[in-house]
């Protein structure tokens, strides 16, 4: 079973393109020794050997971890066109430094991206706040996978915002709706937080946009549910800070923890519901959970879109 990973020695790590590949590698042997087998012969492009073939294209990597024969699958054209859009807003620099959803998405995009590439799938990246920060092309080149790695490398460089104008994830998602040609999947990594409740209808409405522009969509919600959602902490007096606004307010945990996780439920089921009827794939994801959820999510939603 997947462990959670150390994200603080994860931070300290200086080359996140190495790191990206060790997890994909890890992954995709853990796919052959388990029920999704079906699925890793397929995305990891190897199917099982059969006796009398050549062996020219045994991959022997393969054989030594699992003990089994895998010839390696080539297909040059472009199957896939994905898009990657990463929430880097201040409330994703949430709970603390080393142990924040930021560095938990920007993992799992790294290792997305190298298993888009591996598949000769073309990848893009998008980083957003209020507005688009930054839009890469869409390429499936090796080359374009180092670039995007570093870029996501530089993520973890900088220094965490405080306060701002918020998350307008309405607006990204409705510009790059706009931009987007072809029909594509779309990968959302963010808290939802945006600079008002008010505004959920307006991300719900976005999400829309997508598919009625046809394209697949897959929405992880990152959270740490511990404080997040299930709101543990100490029965003492705290001073909350709004990441987005930067506003404060004292308050005893206890005297609000009933209404606050009740208002989180509904919250979150009101998202998963709307996802489901525009059949957006919703996948909320804990910090401090495995990262391999992630790229389960991501391989199911391949095996749908693929043909």
């Amino acid at each position: 079973m997947a462990q959670p990973l150390d994200l603080a020695a994860v931070r300290s790590f200086t080359n996140l393109e190495f790191l990206a590949r060790q997890l994909v590698e890890g992954f995709i042997t853990g796919l052959h020794q388990s029920p999704y087998h079906g699925f890793s012969v397929e995305f990891s492009e190897h199917r099982l050997y059969n006796p009398g073939e050549s062996t020219r294209h045994l991959d022997w990597k393969v054989f030594a971890r699992t003990d089994k024969l895998f010839v390696k699958r080539y297909e040059e054209e472009t199957n896939l066109r994905c898009h990657l859009l990463l929430d880097v807003s201040p409330s994703m620099y949430y709970p603390a430094p080393g142990h924040d959803k930021l560095l938990f998405s920007v993992l799992c995009a790294a290792a997305l991206t190298t298993l888009l590439q591996k598949q000769r799938d073309a990848v893009g990246l998008v980083t957003f706040a209020d507005t688009v920060e930054l839009q890469t092309p869409v390429r499936s080149t090796s080359t374009h996978r180092h670039t995007l790695l570093l870029t996501l490398q530089q993520l973890l460089e900088r220094p965490a915002p405080r306060g701002g104008a918020g998350t307008n994830v309405a607006g990204v998602i409705h510009a790059i709706a706009q931009q987007i040609p072809k029909r594509s999947l779309v990968v959302l990594f963010s808290d939802m937080l945006g600079r008002a409740p008010a505004e959920q209808d307006e991300t719900l409405a976005a999400l829309q946009h997508l598919r009625h522009q046809h394209h697949e969509v897959l929405l992880f919600h990152i959270m740490d549910r511990a404080t997040e959602a299930d709101f543990s902490f100490q029965d003492r007096p705290y001073l909350f800070e709004d990441l987005e606004t930067g506003q404060t307010l004292k308050l005893q945990p206890s005297q609000v923890r009933e209404q606050y996780q009740a208002a989180m439920r509904r919250y979150e089921q009101e998202l998963s519901l709307r996802c489901g009827q525009y059949k957006i794939d919703f996948v909320p994801v804990d910090t401090r959970e495995p990262f391999d959820k992630v790229l389960h999510a991501y391989l199911i939603k391949r095996g749908k879109v693929r043909g």
